[in-house]
């Protein structure tokens, strides 16, 4: 274990002094990521000064939801670039994967380490920003219950949208291509959960909840969280299963992950 994280952490190093050459480009990158950010939760702030709420949940209960969900995709694309699968199919398409195969070191752990696209700091910390400043205007009463398990669900997020840029990598052995689909569960599904649940159509609300669980991972925690009542009678487990969710989603994901690589044919010529 020892040994597989120091070269982890020296494939990672490789990626950041790499990064690291043109300062002023990483800077222009990272300022480019924060007013993308700033700028989307802008344009919410100004639906509120329209509106007062949505759903029933005024401007900075919905920036709990907001700024968890940004900070915790950001931190996911940080450290899962490498399983991006637009970054990914360039590996089969240019045959780098059939070197990668040939290497003595873990298929995964070379994938993780390919990539580590410093610019999503900023994501991550116009998220925190967002949720810290959230926070303290709600005033939520912590108890050390919600403390132990906040970071918790940070994690099961992580390892949900993970688990997706992982499956839709290995999709691409067949496909060569990036399927765009994939990006109604990551992209589209950072933004869906991004705002309470019970604002969209009962269809869509069943299909992330009981195809795809997403419902659990931020919005039963933020009902948790924030002592809100629960407007469709889950079991009063419901808020907890975030991290179960997230990490089910991750180790099904490395499961089919593993069937691509056995079955895996080179494109290269």
């Amino acid at each position: 274990m020892r040994r597989t994280i120091d070269i982890y952490l020296r494939l990672i190093s490789v990626q950041i002094r790499s990064q690291m050459q043109y300062r002023a480009s990483f800077l222009m990158s990272l300022s480019a990521t924060a007013l993308i950010t700033f700028l989307g939760f802008g344009s919410l702030a100004m639906v509120f000064w329209r509106f007062d709420n949505i759903g029933g949940w005024t401007l900075w209960e919905v920036g709990f939801l907001y700024g968890m969900v940004e900070a915790a995709f950001g931190t996911m694309d940080l450290f899962f670039s490498g399983f991006n699968p637009h970054i990914f199919s360039r590996l089969i398409r240019m045959g780098t994967l059939d070197q990668i195969l040939l290497r003595p070191l873990s298929v995964t752990l070379q994938v993780l380490g390919s990539s580590f696209i410093m610019k999503r700091l900023s994501r991550i910390s116009q998220g925190a920003l967002i949720f810290v400043i959230s926070v303290a205007m709600l005033d939520v009463h912590w108890t050390p219950a919600k403390v132990a398990y906040l970071p918790l669900v940070f994690f099961g997020l992580m390892c949900f949208f993970g688990g997706f840029f992982v499956i839709g990598s290995t999709l691409t052995f067949w496909t060569v291509q990036p399927i765009e689909v994939v990006n109604i569960f990551t992209y589209g599904g950072r933004e869906m959960i991004a705002y309470p649940m019970h604002i969209y159509e009962r269809w869509m609300r069943d299909f992330f909840t009981y195809i795809v669980p997403a419902i659990f991972l931020n919005y039963y925690p933020a009902l948790y969280f924030l002592e809100k009542p629960d407007p469709f009678g889950m079991p009063d487990f419901a808020p907890f299963l975030a991290p179960v969710v997230g990490v089910g989603m991750l180790v099904a994901s490395f499961a089919f992950w593993s069937y691509g690589i056995r079955h895996y044919q080179s494109t290269a010529t």
